[in-house]
């Protein structure tokens, strides 16, 4: 351990260059180390040099925008695809509310008809319950004087009878009536 102590402790004591450059003479510079340094150098290198990596990079870049523009190419289509598809959504969408439209104007003027045809019916209806209500009522008015008239001229008739007959013509009368009835009862039978 001293010893590599002492190596650092000596790396202090070395003399500054006094300026940097390049040495011309071969034979100093020891060509066969230069040699395997430029190997070396040129055989872990390559994948460093400047050109390669911004190639690389370029490469990465162009791949990213091409992918890119087939995932929005795509997603066009994708989009054309929906657009189209609400499009004819739309249309039968729209030829059914006219089908609609026409058929409850139809219904609506069919109902319209029908209600007034109806109420014609009901008036109609109505008028002849009055026409035969006002005849019933006529008629029964007609009849309930006819019966009071009847009842008058049957109790004029009771009391001019009554007054004028006496038990023989009242007998004979009765006689009349009775024939009469039996005749009536043949001529039925």
């Amino acid at each position: 351990m001293k010893n590599v102590t002492d190596s650092f402790v000596s790396l202090g004591y070395w003399p500054f260059a006094g300026s940097f450059g390049f040495n011309t003479d071969i034979l100093a510079t020891n060509p066969i180390n230069l040699t395997v340094v430029l190997g070396v150098l040129i055989f872990f290198g390559k994948g460093v040099c400047a050109s390669c990596l911004l190639s690389d990079l370029l490469d990465n870049r162009k791949q990213r925008i091409l992918n890119t523009i087939r995932n929005s190419e795509e997603l066009r289509g994708g989009a054309i695809e929906q657009l189209e598809k609400a499009r004819v959504r739309l249309r039968k969408v729209e030829m059914e509310a006219d089908e609609f439209r026409v058929n409850g104007y139809s219904e609506i003027e069919r109902e319209k008809l029908n209600l007034i045809n109806s109420t014609y019916k009901t008036l109609e209806q109505l008028e002849n319950y009055k026409n035969e209500t006002i005849r019933f009522e006529q008629q029964s008015a007609i009849n309930e004087v006819r019966q009071q008239v009847f009842q008058q001229a049957l109790e004029g008739a009771l009391g001019t009878l009554n007054s004028c007959l006496n038990n023989e013509l009242h007998l004979r009368t009765i006689s009349a009536n009775i024939g009469m009835f039996g005749t009536m009862k043949e001529i039925i039978d």
